[in-house]
């Protein structure tokens, strides 16, 4: 009986594809971990702008159709024109810009004070032509403070040294000319409460033309030598800095935030369209600071933004309902109201980069009201890249993901946008991160992307492209150019985990032909990702082996490739060709192959990794090559068997789905009379068949997890191994019987 039952056993052999019985939940489950796998790749990265300004240098409006970035402010745009005596000179321009108290660097400290700190002492300044600068501050700024008792020693210095530098200019000077500014806008005239015509504040002088005169001859003589001025400027600079500027600067803090946010609340935006678009681009700079950010974020930033946003969307969609009683003041409503959604999207990606925003975004409508503005604004780039942008960070993180995926418009607007824009590289990329990101999550949305009418061509399109401009005809790829290629071809392999948008590109002849370009014409050295990227895809496919499967017809073209993988010094890219000999040498001409040109060895080898992935792979393939007798002589002299029994007592209690793959290739290349390391597996099987004896993790869902695994992927196929190797010592040592 127990011979029957051997020879039933024998004629069973495992497989690492599915059988022709009909499977349960947990055997599909097992064999999709197996198989199809998940690509991941690295977001995107957009450099931060150097300077501040609403319009980057990347941006796609041209000068004449957009309103000013910046411009400047001097002193003369506050003064009137006889507001003080002319030098008869014109100065050169100061060379000292005083940085903002708070910068747009990443590397900001939360706990740092947002005030900029003086100018310090003596410092000795040279411009580009090495000679010193003197720096001449602004005598139309004379508003200051209080003063402390070390300011009012600084301020009488300061005062006596320039008196006695000429005290005739000062006393003809008339103080019916004098003015101060208030940083309110406002010009008001200096008061006259003494004879002489100091500014009350701080007994400083204002100058006439003969000391502007005398200061010019000394800036002269100590640029060339005949006098050091450095510490004088230094003493000028500093009182400036802490009575002039910073007291200005603490005004505006304590107001610059809720003040921006009040006006985006209630102004009229059909009414105030250029107010509004410098109130959100003055936020938009505020809010790629780190700590600003967390402010404006408790200032429920992002609500109004929202708010905001659908204001403009109701003044732009067509499909809305007309408001005959407010019109855009000054410019066109769709431009203006364009450039607004410029600033307003670049604001909320910059909020987008705080963890603590990502539930607002999630629970919030912001996704569904950012399609809704990518779809109204199709042909305005810049708005697309903004709200690509934010896409592509939030999709990264499970949670923003799965609500993204809940917006039904977001896969057609996708694919739209893909078509549309599909040279336009910042966008493509960004796009293509986001559905790959979708793709790899949800099953629903891999689906809804593949039911796009016209969805495979666009994608295909976008690959042949991209694929022959760089690589066929350059031979010289950029870098923005592969990235695509990177995405795009994770967006295939996540799409094709679905078993209908698999089968259906495992049967596309030209996405095939394409994959196996990309593995063809690019080295591992030079595009690392690009080239696992495709054999993932591949390996994906070569799980869908129908008739019409292109990648099985074409199964001995994909075999040398890999062979060529196999010899690479790069890890990954080894694991992924070895993956694909795993689903390919179920047919029978790659077990051949296989053999014929020795991969075998190769392939035994690799069992002794300490990488449970790579033990996997290699059992997977060995399994499917013991299938034929002929081979398993071949495989045991190459030591296969004791490999896995020392992959099975390393890795078992750890991995128990490789633990039942390799018992697996076990059956499969022991042979009947097989009695060499047989008592030690037996001894093993006994001890991971027993539950009692095992150590499982004290983390309750780890240990359902591995007991899951334990029970459906290991143990039924070491109790049919371990039965099978008791009856073989059972007919070894069974004795003959001879004549009665």
């Amino acid at each position: 009986m127990a011979s029957v039952e051997h020879k039933q056993d024998k004629q069973d052999p495992f497989y690492l594809s599915r059988g022709a019985r009909r499977q349960t939940s947990a055997e599909i489950v097992t064999e999709a971990r197996r198989s199809l796998r998940i690509i991941g790749t690295q977001r995107p990265f957009t450099p931060r702008d150097e300077l501040r300004q609403l319009f980057g240098d990347a941006s796609t409006r041209t000068r004449d159709r957009r309103p000013p970035s910046s411009f400047s402010l001097h002193a003369r745009n506050f003064e009137a024109s006889d507001s003080r005596p002319s030098s008869g000179a014109r100065l050169s321009p100061l060379e000292h810009k005083p940085k903002l108290p708070l910068s747009l660097d990443e590397d900001c400290s939360e706990g740092g004070t947002a005030v900029p700190k003086p100018p310090v002492a003596g410092q000795d300044r040279r411009g580009s032509g090495g000679a010193r600068t003197r720096l001449i501050r602004a005598r139309s700024l004379t508003r200051l403070p209080p003063m402390t008792q070390l300011s009012k020693e600084l301020q009488t210095k300061d005062c006596h040294e320039r008196t006695k530098l000429s005290m005739e200019p000062f006393q003809q000077a008339n103080p019916n000319n004098l003015q101060h500014f208030d940083p309110r806008g406002k010009r008001t005239e200096a008061p006259q409460e003494r004879e002489e015509p100091p500014n009350k504040h701080s007994g400083m002088l204002q100058p006439s033309r003969a000391d502007l005169h005398t200061k010019e001859t000394d800036t002269a003589e100590a640029e060339c030598g005949h006098g050091d001025m450095t510490g004088r400027d230094a003493t000028d600079e500093s009182v400036f800095w802490n009575f002039e500027v910073l007291p200005v600067l603490q005004e505006l803090e304590a107001v610059i935030p809720d003040l921006l946010l009040s006006l985006l609340q209630c102004e009229d935006v059909y009414s105030s369209g250029e107010s509004v678009l410098y109130t959100v681009g003055s936020l938009k700079l505020l809010s790629g600071n780190c700590a600003l950010s967390r402010l404006l974020l408790a200032k429920d930033f992002i609500s109004v933004l929202l708010q905001l946003a659908q204001r403009l969307i109701q003044l732009t969609d067509p499909d809305a309902p007309p408001d005959t009683d407010h019109t855009l003041g000054g410019r066109d409503q769709n431009a203006i109201a364009g450039h607004i959604l410029v600033q307003l999207t670049a604001a909320l990606r910059n909020m987008a980069d705080l963890s603590e925003s990502r539930p607002l975004f999630s629970s919030n409508e912001v996704f569904s009201t950012l399609c809704k503005i990518m779809d109204l604004y199709q042909d305005d780039q810049d708005v697309c890249l903004n709200v690509a942008r934010i896409f592509s960070k939030l999709s990264s993180y499970a949670g923003c993901c799965y609500a993204l995926a809940e917006t039904p418009c977001c896969y057609r607007l996708f694919l739209d946008l893909l078509s549309k824009h599909s040279r336009k590289q910042d966008l493509v990329v960004r796009l293509l991160f986001t559905l790959g990101n979708l793709a790899a999550r949800s099953n629903e949305a891999r689906e809804r992307v593949y039911e796009r009418e016209g969805a495979v061509d666009i994608l295909l399109g976008l690959f042949q492209s991209y694929h022959r401009a760089a690589f066929l005809a350059s031979k010289n790829p950029q870098h923005e150019e592969e990235d695509v290629l990177v995405k795009l071809i994770r967006v295939l392999a996540n799409l094709s985990i679905h078993p209908t948008v698999g089968r259906a590109l495992a049967a596309n002849a030209l996405c095939v032909q394409l994959l196996l370009e990309v593995m063809e014409v690019r080295s591992v050295e030079e595009s690392t990702e690009l080239v696992v990227n495709a054999s993932a895809t591949v390996n994906n496919l070569s799980y869908y082996q129908e008739e019409n499967s292109v990648v099985r017809a074409q199964c001995t073209h994909i075999s040398k490739l890999l062979l060529g993988l196999l010899l690479s010094s790069n890890m990954d890219v080894v694991l992924e060709a070895t993956r694909v000999f795993g689903n390919l040498s179920q047919i029978k001409d790659v077990r051949h192959f296989i053999i014929e040109n020795k991969v075998h060895q190769f392939v035994v080898a690799m069992l002794d990794s300490k990488n449970p992935d790579v033990c996997f792979s290699a059992c997977g393939v060995l399994m499917n090559l013991s299938v034929d007798p002929e081979n398993r002589a071949m495989l045991r002299k190459e030591g296969a068997i004791h490999k896995l029994m020392d992959c099975l007592r390393d890795f078992g209690p750890r991995d128990w789905q490789l633990a039942g793959l390799v018992c697996q290739a076990l059956w499969n290349c022991t042979e009947e009379g097989e009695t060499q390391n047989m008592q030690e597996l037996l001894e093993i099987l006994s001890l991971y068949s027993d539950q009692t004896f095992l150590q499982w993790p004290s983390s309750e869902d780890v240990r359902e997890y591995q007991e899951s695994c334990w029970e459906l992927d290991f143990l039924p196929v070491a109790q049919k191994l371990k039965k099978r190797i008791q009856s073989m010592s059972v007919t070894v040592l069974e004795p003959i019987s001879g004549p009665s």
